[in-house]
């Protein structure tokens, strides 16, 4: 919720994470890139994990190519690249 108004602005950008920590609690991205949930089951664990002192916003993305998204090492997959506000809502 903290960084609502950049993301409504300049989308996801894992280059401008500041004072709102990551979902898991991170001070820093943990890859360069967007993390992307491939449906509501994984979304839902995101939220339960929610290690950031406070709630959280889900945005919903459009017009994401599946085909570059990337796997983290842990099973979860990430675009390696910013997310234009265009293509972000919150949901």
């Amino acid at each position: 919720m903290l960084n609502r108004q950049s993301i409504a602005r300049h989308g996801l950008d894992w280059t401008r994470m500041g004072a709102a920590p990551g979902i898991a609690g991170s001070r820093r991205p943990e890859v360069e890139g967007i993390f992307v949930c491939r449906g509501e089951e994984e979304a839902g664990f995101f939220l339960q994990i929610n290690n950031t002192g406070g709630p959280v916003d889900l945005w919903s993305v459009d017009g994401i190519d599946e085909g570059l998204l990337l796997d983290n090492g842990n099973g979860f997959v990430y675009l390696p690249d910013r997310i234009p506000a265009a293509q972000v809502r919150l949901a």
